[in-house]
């Protein structure tokens, strides 16, 4: 039986249609972050890890390991640690960098609490991070204001996003920025690369390009320092740049 030309070309047109419909509807469902986030435009500072530790400043609980050496940043303490990036960083920006949490038997290797800080201030001493000293001890960090995720891991079995506001006590938490699928927990001895971003009222967190967080702040925090963070861990960080954003 033969069809007719007007009725074939209907069909074509919804076969289109429909065709369309369901591959937007899996882009959106994918949800990752390419396409979405703002571009790199250049790089405005970058660590190898071959030259020492000189532009990291470094707060630890208790002694611990903390070397940059061929072109690895290895980081194992039995406690509390941050290392901030000692330059004060102005956005619209994107911080990167390779992380590796190490499972290999050690006496630290706990697979727990890959976190930062960025875009971070004390509400204490805004114009000068480092006037206020801290010696590791995560409540210390209370007073800043900054953007902070904990990627957890192990006996952590949350990963988290906060929006700290100085406060000794308060340091608000949304729902749906507590994530406990393990699809969100840190796999151990890979290497994941982390970025963070940071325009205008758009706060991104996203790691190997799938967006974790996205937050828009009407209040945002559009210039600060940024750290590594952890406790009781073993990790390695490489290839550390910061880039302007578009």
């Amino acid at each position: 039986m033969r069809i007719p030309h007007s009725r074939k070309r209907f069909f074509f047109m919804l076969f289109a249609l429909l065709t369309c419909s369901a591959v937007s509807l899996s882009q959106e469902n994918a949800a990752p972050l390419s396409g979405t986030a703002p571009q790199a435009q250049q790089i405005l500072f970058a660590d190898d890890f071959k030259h020492g530790l000189s532009n990291w400043s470094i707060e630890l609980e208790k002694p611990g390991h903390v070397e940059a050496i061929n072109g690895v940043l290895d980081i194992d303490v039995p406690a509390g640690a941050t290392l901030w990036f000692k330059t004060k960083l102005q956005g619209p920006l994107l911080i990167e960098y390779h992380a590796k949490v190490i499972a290999q038997g050690g006496p630290n290797d706990r697979v727990s609490d890959l976190n930062c800080f960025w875009m971070a201030t004390d509400s204490r001493t805004p114009d000068d991070l480092f006037a206020s000293p801290r010696h590791g001890s995560f409540a210390e960090y209370n007073s800043l204001l900054t953007y902070y995720v904990g990627l957890g891991g192990n006996g952590n079995t949350t990963t988290r996003f906060r929006r700290y506001i100085g406060s000794a006590k308060d340091r608000p938490l949304l729902p749906q920025n507590d994530l406990s699928d393990a699809s969100n927990l840190i796999t151990p001895n890979r290497a994941d690369l982390i970025q963070l971003f940071a325009q205008d009222n758009s706060i991104y967190y996203s790691r190997n390009s799938q967006r974790i967080f996205h937050y828009q702040d009407a209040q945002p925090y559009t210039s600060g320092w940024f750290a590594l963070r952890t406790t009781k861990n073993h990790m390695q960080i490489t290839d550390f740049k910061v880039y302007r954003l578009r």
